[in-house]
């Protein structure tokens, strides 16, 4: 299915969700040592099982093996042409594709990426570029490292891309492609093991949600960490409506995109201000209703009862 370029993709807004994300993920980063702060969700009255278990791969990581991956031509089409030419990894942003990117058409042209999936997780990105006509450019497309580590993924193996284009000058889309996969040297053991250990908190009709923990000292004031799964036969948006930390009503900021048979580390965030005006000190009991969106129509597919979890 291709999924049709939101809001929150185009350029206008890139810088702002760059800020959004760096924020949401700070905490997820960090290694065992440095989770002060993160409180484990120890109980739930919602339905689902909730025997989730451990994953002990992800409690001792396995140093990375150096990661290649063989040139290949991503997609041609009306005089556009991407080739992913090498694997690298940066210290700060992380591992990334080399892309060379070959304009051979008369006019400029904006290469975005929809959705940009490893290891069959949903990863965030912010690649968008333009290219004059007639013109070439090498870009990076970056693997965020925190992602990565939030998924517990330690050797990339595979990586699926879904492009669009668009008018640079009116930023309107031209055309959306479809999926592209590039499996790396480590394709063949790669490991595919969910990284669902918690609380399970849902689980119907395919789409089931873990959480993991609750972080108080979080960028921007608390964060629930959060599993995602989708094998309902379509892409979906989750979101959170309704939320309450302690009794008091606060305003959880969470959407996350997950396409069909993929997962996601998600963070729902609460703002600090929201806390400090209702004197939360410490996050102990939450209650919240979950809601499952179609991606492409937004239509409402399902719609939670309230669930409550502790972290207590």
């Amino acid at each position: 299915m291709r999924m049709k370029k939101k809001w929150y993709k185009r350029p206008w807004v890139i810088i702002l969700i760059a800020m959004v994300a760096i924020g949401a993920f700070a905490s997820v980063g960090k290694t065992e040592k440095e989770k002060s702060g993160k409180k484990e969700i120890t109980s739930s009255d919602s339905s689902g099982d909730n025997s989730a278990t451990k994953n002990d791969a992800n409690e001792e990581k396995q140093e990375s093996k150096k990661v290649t991956i063989d040139e290949q031509v991503l997609f041609e089409k009306d005089g556009l042409k991407v080739t992913a030419t090498e694997y690298k990894t940066d210290d700060i942003w992380g591992d990334g594709i080399n892309l060379l990117i070959e304009n051979n058409s008369d006019q400029s042209i904006g290469l975005g990426c929809t959705a940009l999936i490893v290891n069959d997780y949903m990863i965030f990105d912010l690649f968008s570029e333009t290219i004059a006509a007639g013109k070439k450019s090498n870009e990076m497309m970056y693997l965020s490292s925190s992602d990565l580590e939030a998924a517990g993924i330690d050797n990339v193996g595979k990586i699926e891309i879904y492009f669009h284009t668009f008018n640079p000058d009116t930023y309107m889309p031209i055309d959306y492609l479809d999926c592209v996969t590039i499996e790396t040297s480590a394709y063949d053991s790669y490991d595919t093991t969910p990284n669902d250990a918690g609380q399970e908190l849902f689980n119907s009709n395919g789409v089931r949600i873990v959480g993991k923990y609750v972080d108080e000292n979080s960028f921007w004031g608390a964060g629930v960490l959060l599993y995602i799964e989708n094998t309902i036969g379509r892409n979906v948006v989750v979101q959170c409506d309704n939320m309450s930390i302690n009794g008091f009503m606060v305003t959880p900021y969470f959407s996350a995109d997950v396409y069909d048979g993929k997962k996601a580390i998600a963070d729902i965030t609460i703002m600090s201000s929201d806390l400090e005006d209702n004197n939360i000190t410490s996050v102990d009991d939450i209650e919240l209703v979950f809601k499952i969106l179609d991606a492409e129509t937004y239509r409402s597919i399902e719609t939670s009862d309230p669930i409550s979890f502790s972290t207590k």
